[in-house]
């Protein structure tokens, strides 16, 4: 990688306020805010990353993540670039529904990498895109600091393409939290 990248989930919203295991609803998905709480802990956040020489930053279109990107820009005052390749993942009718109806919905986590939803898309659907956006910011850019700022499930297969993990060895890191990040936290990746 010519490039650094720091990866930061969205601040928190009510669906992680509140506890719920359920998929964000199609009609809220890219309009849904973050909670006063999710703000005051991107503040904090955002105070960190300046010390880290970001040179720009990438962000999903979703609401939830420029409003973030405009808290953590306060601090830094650094071009945002958006891009719709960096959306959560759609779960197509799952949308809206339980977390654990759309897991039922897969043998095993692993075949999600494969088995698209109806009406939606797989992990590896998602990592196309993803990927898509490096390889862009890769190609443009060279020694410079990028901040992308995302969701969770696109964030942590990034973070798995960038560290060349497998597809078992992203599972065991998701399950062990490893590359999995909480709302409003951020991890580096030289």
């Amino acid at each position: 990688m010519r490039n650094k990248y720091i990866l930061l989930r969205h601040g928190e919203t009510r669906y992680q306020a509140e506890g719920l295991d359920t998929l964000y609803a199609r009609d809220e998905n890219p309009g849904l805010s973050i909670t006063e709480n999710g703000k005051k802990k991107i503040k904090e956040v955002a105070k960190d990353p300046s010390s880290l020489n970001i040179d720009l930053i990438y962000c999903s279109t979703y609401y939830r993540t420029r409003q973030t990107a405009k808290i953590v820009n306060e601090e830094l005052e650094r071009d945002i670039i958006f891009d719709e390749r960096l959306i959560d993942t759609n779960f197509g009718i799952f949308s809206g529904k339980s977390g654990s109806e759309y897991r039922e919905f897969f043998s095993d986590k692993k075949e999600r990498f494969q088995k698209k939803t109806p009406e939606g898309e797989s992990w590896n659907d998602v990592k196309k895109r993803v990927v898509k956006v490096i390889q862009k910011i890769e190609k443009k850019y060279e020694n410079k600091t990028v901040l992308i700022i995302s969701h969770a499930d696109p964030l942590w297969i990034l973070a798995g393409y960038l560290t060349n993990l497998t597809e078992d060895e992203m599972l065991e890191q998701r399950n062990s939290q490893g590359i999995w990040p909480d709302v409003g936290q951020y991890f580096i990746i030289k």
